[in-house]
């Protein structure tokens, strides 16, 4: 069994808010309030991840922009009312989003952007580092190359030895490269120290959780597919949108078989032991299915995934409350909310 991370078994995330969004003081003001995390822990969860863009607490030129960390403590007072945990997650940084639209680039070859990346974390560490024991840190959300792994494990150990020097015991969250897939754990650098949790997402599998994603170059806008169905299926599917998708579309036996948590089982397998090996917590700080699916999909492939998190102790936080394609919280899931949560 791998090491437990308690306090942070079940959450939820709060995307779209201070991150992923029009950054106008009206929307955050609107978008989440406290009866939100009132909602939430009402729900038997114990923790939230918020993202945050640069945007937020920077202007372009580096900047800090005080009333943008008010929201931030604002939240973390929320979650202290509500009894719920807080991950503070850095969404976008300057030079770096893992959504191409949003224009930032540079990141992983430019120092001084690196740098501006160094700070902004020791100005949230001087601020928020006292709370360690209800906020940890995530230092960046979904590295996308694999050719940017090695460039940003080196990247994560200077930024944790910088944070270190002001926060020695928050517990800070490491991803790896493909939108920190699952597979991609294995090649994280060990931990630098007991409190380092390995962080990955999990979406998979993606030709069914992000079924006629706009986003998605391959996708089509037509494009339907049930969760239970064969692999075979699944792999001839993804064959019609990519060459790719049907490569590395993992089977963890026959063709034949129909879909259900073992695919889960085996899709977590290298993680599990590359976590149990360094002693260090696995946690899933993104997953779910797009309100395109139906309910009934939806729930069968939360009990699928819920089934795999429970039985090996592995935290994890929904994607999302609201909105987003994936919001719990909207009418879409009226129906099925009250069933739902348990499997969060």
């Amino acid at each position: 069994m791998i090491k437990e991370w308690p306090g942070y078994k079940k959450g939820i995330n709060l995307g779209g808010w201070l991150s992923q969004c029009v950054h106008t003081y009206e929307h955050y003001d609107s978008f989440i309030k406290e009866e939100d995390l009132k909602t939430i822990s009402s729900w038997g969860l114990d923790h939230v991840r918020i993202p945050v863009d640069y945007d937020l607490v920077e202007d372009k030129e580096g900047n800090y922009i005080e009333k943008g960390f008010e929201y931030i403590q604002k939240a973390i007072d929320w979650c202290k009312n509500s009894k719920l945990n807080m991950i503070l997650d850095i969404h976008k940084t300057f030079g770096y989003s893992f959504d191409s639209g949003e224009k930032e680039d540079g990141f992983f070859v430019n120092e001084a952007y690196q740098e501006r990346f160094y700070r902004l974390w020791e100005e949230l560490a001087k601020r928020f580092g006292n709370y360690g024991d209800r906020v940890a840190f995530e230092l960046l959300n979904e590295v996308t190359d694999q050719s940017y792994g090695p460039i940003w494990n080196a990247i994560a150990k200077k930024c944790i030895i910088r944070i270190r020097k002001i926060a020695p015991t928050t517990k800070i969250l490491v991803g790896s490269y493909w939108n920190n897939a699952v597979s991609s754990v294995k090649d994280l650098d060990e931990p630098y120290d007991e409190n380092i949790i390995y962080n990955c997402h999990c979406y998979e599998p993606i030709i069914f959780t992000h079924q006629a994603a706009g986003w998605v170059d391959v996708m089509k806008p037509d494009f339907r597919i049930s969760f239970k169905n064969t692999y075979k299926k699944y792999k001839e599917e993804c064959g019609k949108l990519s060459q790719y998708w049907a490569r590395d579309f993992f089977v963890p036996g026959s063709e034949d078989d129909v879909i259900d948590s073992s695919y889960f089982e085996g899709l977590f397998q290298s993680a599990l032991a590359t976590a149990d090996k360094r002693d260090v917590a696995l946690y899933c700080g993104e997953y779910g299915v797009i309100d395109i699916a139906s309910n009934e999909d939806t729930l069968e492939w939360y009990k699928a995934i819920n089934a795999v998190f429970q039985k090996y102790n592995i935290g994890r936080a929904a994607w999302s409350y609201r909105r987003m394609n994936f919001g719990l919280s909207d009418a879409k899931y009226d129906d099925i909310r009250e069933e739902l949560i348990k499997y969060l």
